[in-house]
């Protein structure tokens, strides 16, 4: 799996250092609304230090605490997405949907044309489609490997006006599976390849919300936590990585079963 860099560090224990030494200096404020004096803070200040010294592991647990209420908060989000069938997440509206229209079991797949890792999966998605004809795949472009990786979203975006269902997946195919760096004119080359009205494509790609589906693809991805592609979503589990035909068969079984991903 492509994965971004980590965010940078958040000086997690500066901040736990920072709670822990407002904390301990509450008990001191005067009651009133009143500065305190020079003399007042370096004692505060001297209090604060030495208790820092002698229980110095009082900034782990602070660190920790954080930790798990930033976990907690973030899978809190997750799940009220995926959770909501009816969540634009799992809307075709904006962009490509390839498998069953109307099937009963979606299956969200965030990529990359220039994803090495979701050009290896690629087949890993046809034999999901070719074995499961109530499956339904959102094709989401999540393009952060590079601007040439924007250009091809929206040009794909673009065709995606045109052509729909097994036409796109045409396209997506030839366009995900072409060797080398994916940019505009990659995609441009496919398009025309498959008959597509070049003209139409053009202003298309220019039109002002040429970009909503890629936009809106970003914003869940930012609310999923998704930072590496290719990453699914089936049923109420976000998987990372291109885990391979077997784990993702599970899950489209499971939600077929049990209407989860994992049965209990």
């Amino acid at each position: 799996m492509f994965q971004l860099p980590p965010a940078p560090f958040r000086h997690l224990a500066s901040l736990a250092a920072t709670f822990a030494i407002v904390a301990f200096a509450l008990p001191f404020a005067p009651a009133r609304a009143e500065p305190f004096t020079p003399e007042q803070k370096s004692e505060i200040q001297s209090i604060i230090k030495d208790y820092l010294l002698e229980k110095p592991e009082i900034l782990r647990e602070a660190i920790g605490e954080l930790e798990a209420r930033d976990k907690l908060a973030e899978a809190k989000a997750r799940n009220e997405i995926v959770g909501n069938p009816s969540n634009p997440l799992f809307s075709g509206a904006k962009q490509a949907v390839i498998g069953n229209p109307n099937g009963k079991i979606t299956l969200v797949e965030f990529f990359d044309y220039n994803c090495g890792y979701c050009k290896r999966a690629l087949n890993d998605l046809a034999r999901l489609m070719k074995e499961n004809p109530d499956l339904r795949i959102v094709l989401r472009d999540l393009p952060i490997l590079s601007p040439g990786s924007t250009e091809a979203a929206r040009i794909a975006n673009a065709a995606n006006n045109q052509i729909k269902g097994a036409k796109f997946w045409e396209f997506h195919q030839k366009l995900l599976g072409a060797r080398g760096h994916v940019g505009k004119a990659e995609a441009l080359a496919v398009a025309k390849d498959l008959g597509l009205d070049m003209e139409r494509l053009g202003k298309d790609a220019e039109a002002a919300g040429a970009t909503a589906g890629v936009d809106e693809s970003l914003a869940l991805a930012k609310s999923l936590q998704v930072t590496g592609t290719p990453t699914y979503v089936v049923g109420e589990d976000v998987i990372v990585g291109a885990v391979g035909y077997d784990e993702l068969q599970a899950k489209v079984a499971n939600v077929r079963k049990c209407g989860k991903a994992v049965c209990s």
